[in-house]
């Protein structure tokens, strides 16, 4: 319940914000109305960017393949001991 509380005190510290700028004559009216769109596009880019930053840097861990291999060896093990085919081609 805390980060849903969290998010919208951002929410409403954004819309503070905005409108703001809208009543003041700081930045273009045809520019302020257009920033919540700007806000929307820079945080996809935002999440694209970590997506593609957490692909790139995606950890191996071959130490944690080999146990794997070891699970799925003794689940085959213990299949076949119960009586269960469980021959992969």
């Amino acid at each position: 319940m805390k980060h849903i509380l969290k998010i919208m005190a951002l929410v409403v510290a954004i819309s503070a914000f905005w409108i703001g700028l809208l009543r003041t004559s700081i930045v273009s009216d045809s520019y302020a109305w257009l920033l919540p769109v700007y806000l929307v596009l820079s945080l996809g880019c935002y999440g694209l960017l970590m997506v593609g930053v957490g692909l790139m840097l995606f950890p191996t861990c071959p130490q944690e393949a080999v146990l794997l291999q070891q699970d799925i060896a003794e689940g085959k093990e213990f299949l076949k001991s119960k009586g269960i085919d469980v021959a992969s081609d």
